[in-house]
């Protein structure tokens, strides 16, 4: 398994394009997913050079195949809100159970500075990972949609 770290520094000598990875997650992420539009609007944001934006994409390959993907989003902030926020996790449906999510999070956990929050579906499979890896629940989500 091969793991690229995409930055706005590195995305253009990279083979792997937005596109390509926002196409993964839209399938791999199934129902926990969003449209492909709004996964397209993440990855601009991680890797934007803009100040106050910005983030990291993890990417799991075999040979050439996506077989996982993680998006970081830089908060801006620190101390009251964690600096960053992972936003998708995917691992491809026939390499689940195979360590593809672990390694994508320990390598997003090295490669950031400061805390990480997510946001995880309580029926969720992979929030007993989260948890393994060390991230507690400290709060109950509440939205107001308008």
């Amino acid at each position: 398994m091969n793991i690229t770290i995409l930055t706005h520094e590195t995305i253009e000598e990279s083979q792997l394009t937005p596109d390509a990875i926002a196409s993964f997650l839209f399938t791999a992420l199934e129902q926990y997913g969003d449209k492909k539009e709004d996964i397209m609007k993440c990855l601009g944001y991680a890797l934007s050079a803009e100040p106050g934006k910005g983030g990291l994409i993890a990417v799991s390959q075999d040979a050439d195949q996506i077989t996982g993907a993680v998006v970081i989003n830089h908060t801006g902030m620190g101390g009251y809100i964690p600096e960053n926020i992972l936003v998708y996790i995917a691992v491809d449906p026939s390499q689940r159970g195979k360590g593809v999510g672990r390694h994508l999070m320990q390598a997003v956990i090295e490669g950031t500075s400061g805390d990480i929050a997510l946001h995880v579906e309580p029926d969720n499979p992979a929030k007993r990972l989260y948890e393994r890896l060390g991230f507690t629940n400290k709060y109950l989500e509440m939205r107001l949609h308008k």
